[in-house]
């Protein structure tokens, strides 16, 4: 069979890769037909599509662009506003620290006040007190020293101004005992 196909492959002079020459020139003609029917309506439409797809990816690159620095200046802004911001809640927080420290100074100064008013007052009582109690302690005193000096003399001390200086003379020998003492 290879025997008698190579046997034929002899005979035929022909190329084998070169069609005869009437279906070249049908084949040609064909190729011509296409070609140009592709060249007048395919590729105008083909070229028109292609054109458009690049502007629109032109325009599409060129709105990102835009939406990008449109984006960046916008995050510009809210850095700036976000900074200031910031900045203003330090001004308040620091006020509002001056304003406490402030309040807590005068409030402790009005407390200190209040204290120096309230010892004042109470030594003043303290004295007002000490007083009366020397008052009425000089007045028993001189009523229980004049009884015993009565009872002592064997006379009635009832003299009033005579009792009086008993008492004062009684009291200040008392008193200089006292501090002779300390």
């Amino acid at each position: 069979m290879i025997a008698n196909l190579v046997q034929l492959a002899a005979e035929e002079e022909q190329n084998p890769l070169m069609p005869p020459g009437p279906e070249l020139l049908v084949g040609t003609i064909a190729f011509a037909i296409v070609f140009f029917f592709f060249w007048k309506k395919l590729l105008p439409n083909i070229n028109k599509v292609l054109e458009e797809r690049r502007a629109a990816i032109e325009g599409g690159i060129e709105e990102a662009e835009t939406m990008k620095v449109e984006a960046q200046s916008v995050l510009e802004q809210y850095k700036a506003q976000l900074a200031e911001a910031r900045h203003e809640a330090a001004r308040l927080r620091q006020e509002a620290q001056e304003q406490g420290a402030a309040l807590i100074a005068e409030m402790r100064a009005e407390g200190q006040r209040q204290r120096e008013e309230i010892v004042a007052a109470g030594h003043a009582q303290i004295e007002a007190d000490r007083k009366a109690a020397a008052s009425a302690l000089r007045q028993d005193v001189g009523k229980l020293a004049t009884d015993l000096a009565g009872k002592l003399v064997g006379e009635s001390l009832e003299d009033h101004a005579r009792q009086s200086r008993v008492i004062d003379r009684f009291l200040d020998d008392l008193e200089e005992k006292a501090e002779a003492g300390r």
